[in-house]
């Protein structure tokens, strides 16, 4: 199934959601290039909530470039299986190679908002990122690692804890809040 009908099948849990579904599914249509960078307007990313067999926690890594706890997660760079995306990011960001989706389904969507940065000596103006998120089990004794030009920490946290460890209001309150919702719903 493609992103379109997986967007279009898929039910959004909040106004957030709904109002980012119809932004998403709008770019796919009319903006050339969405899953690469070269797209300088918004481009297709996709993240993943980590989290250990029991479901009692989730995986973060310290993200250099925002100075904050976050999930783990990246830019599709072309490949339109934003699943296959989110387990090659979440190996290259925690070293983790076992990884098994809870869900093939979307798990969550959003659009986020980037400041402009620098990146490797070049700036990057603000842009949208149009993510996807999915819902990944991994083991947490396994062996973690960080990606030096990218993280500087990889860690387990308990739910709640994962939420307070990030500094970044918004994905706090809008993001992470909603993930731990949504797995608390998936539960029972």
């Amino acid at each position: 199934m493609d992103l379109k009908e997986q967007l279009n099948n898929y039910i959004p849990f909040n106004h957030q959601e709904a109002q980012d579904k119809r932004i998403i599914l709008s770019c796919l249509e009319d903006y050339p290039q969405i899953f690469f960078r070269e797209n300088l307007l918004a481009h297709m990313t996709a993240s993943a909530w980590v989290v250990n067999r029991n479901k009692d926690k989730v995986l973060l890594a310290y993200h250099n470039l925002y100075d904050s706890w976050s999930w783990l997660g990246g830019h599709a760079d072309g490949e339109e299986n934003l699943l296959n995306v989110a387990l090659r990011e979440v190996s290259e960001e925690s070293g983790l190679q076992r990884l098994t989706p809870v869900l093939e389904d979307i798990y969550s969507l959003e659009v986020l908002t980037v400041d402009g940065h620098m990146k490797r000596g070049a700036y990057i103006s603000s842009h949208l990122h149009l993510n996807i998120t999915y819902l990944i089990e991994a083991d947490e004794t396994a062996s973690l690692s960080i990606k030096p030009d990218e993280n500087s920490g990889v860690k387990w946290f308990a739910l709640d804890d994962a939420v307070a460890a990030s500094t970044e209001r918004w994905f706090q309150e809008n993001v992470y809040k909603k993930l731990n919702e949504k797995l608390e719903i998936l539960g029972k």
